[in-house]
């Protein structure tokens, strides 16, 4: 396989590796461990709704694909010492630009939904836009299961 080849191989190995790396945080998502735990239930109505941006996920992953890939075409370049030199300056550079991909990848367009609950505390809930389509004095569910809430029509 030549070079770049291969270097287009690993980088779309890393961009699907990284995309496998999205959590779902809708209000439709459950994790396993959520799936037949008992919730509890409580009911109010939105006062305000405002877009906002989930930060996407920052793990090793990105950060190794990218070194992988940068080391790789830094090892193409120069010859002797100075092929050493491109290979380590590709891998860190590599790594840098890996962890920021998969930073940008993962992002996710979110709603934070304020909430005047029906016991009369005010709470805002922030979570990734889906399907259901909220507006301001919708009658809601807020469905709370091991430590994490979501707020459903």
């Amino acid at each position: 396989m030549n070079r770049p080849t291969l270097l287009l191989t690993a980088l779309f190995a890393s961009a699907a590796l990284l995309s496998g790396c999205a959590s779902n945080l809708s209000g439709s998502s459950y994790s396993r461990a959520d799936a037949r735990a008992v919730q509890n239930v409580r009911m109010g109505t939105i006062e305000s709704l405002r877009p906002v941006q989930i930060e996407g996920t920052k793990t090793p992953i990105g950060t190794l694909a990218g070194a992988a890939v940068g080391g790789i075409a830094g090892n193409s370049i120069g010859g002797g010492r100075g092929k050493a030199i491109t290979t380590i300056l590709g891998g860190v550079a590599g790594g840098a630009a890996g962890s920021a991909v998969e930073e940008g990848i993962t992002r996710t367009q979110g709603v934070e939904i304020v909430v005047r609950e029906d016991d009369g505390g005010t709470r805002a809930y922030v979570q990734a836009v889906d399907s259901q389509q909220f507006r301001v004095g919708d009658r809601v569910r807020i469905m709370s299961v091991n430590g994490a809430s979501r707020v459903t029509l």
